[in-house]
């Protein structure tokens, strides 16, 4: 019966100690973020092109607040200028009219609360995925599933590699890259693993021809994150600025990436 008692007495005492902690986290006034992708997929016109602005969020807000009521254009070397309009007030920004040309400089202006952000690309061309090879018992655990999407490299030719493995189970996209350093001319692959995926689940592939300033930037983003155990989508342990700069205030200095690429697109249902 006393111990009974006892244990009684120590609950009572735990569950009187709870109380609500309001952590103090540090803020800063919001910052631009662009995530520009011209994506040219093979076998389309690549005409319509979407750029995307929003505004960094305290840590623990659940929503990301859209940067509505930008201007922005691309220019091209000669001259040619793209206007991109936004729909409605969700700071997706939309163009019709793109006319996506291999190894072309194209030339982003964005003006947003009155401060211009530049910065310039060039169109990089990419290899077809040839075929995709499945293991059932790959991984750590010898019960993953493993694609291999083999393409062929292009000899004499520097070439930079983005791929995008995105599966239609709840999971987070899969994102790598590549360069052809050591294997040029070379058949090569992009690698995925997931434990998750059964037979007839769809995966989308992708491979984007990237710069070589693009594939050092998602180099350092992705190593970050599986340094600390995350994906891309977590928060970065440092700031990793992108190719896009605030020409009116320097200090402001916005996030993300300005890219041109080719794609290639791929469906593969798992056997």
């Amino acid at each position: 019966m006393k111990k009974l008692i006892h244990i009684f007495i120590l609950i009572t005492l735990f569950s009187s100690c709870e109380e609500v902690i309001d952590l103090n986290v540090p803020s800063e006034n919001p910052r631009l973020v662009i995530d520009a992708s011209i994506n040219w997929f093979k076998g389309t016109s690549g005409n319509n092109q979407q750029i995307k602005l929003t505004l960094t969020a305290p840590y623990f807000d659940n929503s990301v607040p859209p940067a509505s009521g930008a201007e922005i254009k691309i220019t091209d070397s000669n001259n040619n200028i793209f206007i991109f309009t936004e729909d409605g007030f969700t700071g997706i920004y939309k163009n019709s009219s793109f006319d996506p040309i291999l190894n072309e400089t194209y030339y982003l202006t964005i003006i947003y609360n009155q401060e211009t952000y530049t910065a310039s690309e060039t169109l990089k061309s990419v290899s077809s995925i040839d075929y995709v090879d499945q293991n059932n018992n790959g991984g750590f655990s010898g019960n993953e599933t493993e694609l291999k999407a083999f393409y062929t490299d292009p000899a004499d030719d520097e070439n930079y590699y983005f791929f995008e493995f995105i599966s239609d189970i709840p999971v987070v996209p899969s994102l790598e890259v590549y360069k052809d350093e050591f294997t040029n001319g070379n058949q090569i692959f992009g690698f995925y693993t997931e434990e998750d995926l059964t037979t007839g689940d769809k995966v989308t592939i992708r491979n984007y021809g990237v710069s070589k300033e693009f594939y050092n930037y998602m180099f350092i983003l992705l190593q970050q994150n599986s340094q600390e155990g995350g994906g891309p989508f977590e928060t970065q342990p440092a700031t990793v600025r992108g190719n896009c700069i605030n020409q009116t205030n320097p200090k402001n200095y916005p996030l993300g990436y300005f890219r041109a690429s080719e794609v290639d697109e791929f469906f593969y249902t798992v056997q």
